[in-house]
């Protein structure tokens, strides 16, 4: 096992630096970064994905590249312009209601985002469930006025119920994540008719069969999204969107952008805004690189260890 240290190009979800393990096994590499804010039993469906990986365990894909989102973080519109343009996709995620920050940021953003991908591309948002209901309700509207129209908002508020009253009010749809990956029922956000996009991360529910599962089981279109890691951490979200049945939209695996550097030979970076289906082949060059500080090799350790015991 291998503890690696990465440093995001931009602040991203709070951190500037990307930490985690990559796993080996009979069937390659898996990665297990769950965030550091983490306890035992979030984390242990994250190890979960990263095992299965390790072992080789995905199931057949039925398409051989899969069509992915440039990921926009809450920054300037200059800079958000030149992410936008040097994404290499045709659609963005946009990330809003950044603490500290004023809807009207959040317009310019999208504005300069719209400008630089053209009036063809797809823009979503995501707000990460930072708003009340009536606050979701009016920042959509904005929202979809300033990019010129959205393609859907995901996750505007954080309870399920609140998602149901918003999706009631605006005619831009919504799409959950928080409400799935970090819900006790996934289930209820299609209980309650809360979202019509369901949003899934591979680490976060526990690999990729256990995802293929929930699309299923939920019954709504699905996009794959990352959890900010390596090309490693991305291979698994890859699989489970070129296994999928339909895959209507495009999914947010491009986030390898945002780290300065990684793990394998070959990043997955998006082509013409696709991502290929495969395994990327670790380099131990860069391995060796980007490798962790003893303390914080010491602390991973450490934190597989408590995962691994954890008793539900």
């Amino acid at each position: 096992m291998n503890v690696f240290s990465i440093p995001l190009r931009t602040r991203f979800r709070g951190i500037t630096l990307r930490e985690g393990m990559l796993l080996r096994g009979p069937g390659g590499w898996g990665e297990w970064s769950p965030f550091l804010e983490y306890d035992a039993r979030v984390a242990e469906p994250w190890l979960r994905c990263a095992e299965e990986a390790a072992a080789g365990d995905w199931p057949a894909p039925v398409r051989d590249r899969v069509a992915v989102n440039v990921t926009v973080p809450a920054v300037g519109p200059d800079q958000a312009h030149r992410i936008a343009a040097a994404g290499g996709c045709r659609t963005a995620k946009v990330k809003v209601a950044e603490p500290g920050q004023a809807l009207a940021e959040d317009e310019a953003r999208l504005e300069a985002v719209r400008d630089a991908l053209g009036p063809d591309a797809a823009i979503r948002v995501d707000a990460n469930g930072a708003w009340s209901v009536d606050e979701a309700v009016a920042a959509i509207s904005a929202l979809d006025r300033a990019a010129g129209g959205l393609e859907y908002a995901e996750q505007p508020c954080a309870s399920v119920e609140d998602l149901a009253a918003v999706r009631r009010r605006v005619a831009v749809p919504i799409a959950a994540d928080e409400s799935i990956r970090r819900a006790e029922d996934p289930y209820r956000v299609r209980d309650l008719e809360a979202a019509d996009i369901a949003v899934l991360k591979v680490q976060p529910l526990g690999g990729v069969r256990a995802c293929l599962r929930i699309a299923e089981d939920i019954g709504l279109p699905v996009v794959v999204s990352s959890a900010l890691e390596t090309s490693v951490g991305i291979a698994a979200g890859i699989a489970l969107a070129a296994a999928l049945p339909e895959l209507p939209y495009a999914c947010g695996l491009a986030t390898v952008q945002l780290l300065t550097a990684d793990v394998v030979a070959e990043p997955l970076l998006p082509v013409d805004g696709f991502l290929p289906v495969g395994r990327p082949r670790v380099d131990p060059a860069a391995v060796d690189l980007l490798v962790a500080r003893p303390e914080r090799v010491a602390h991973w350790q450490a934190r597989l260890a408590e995962v691994r015991g954890w008793v539900p």
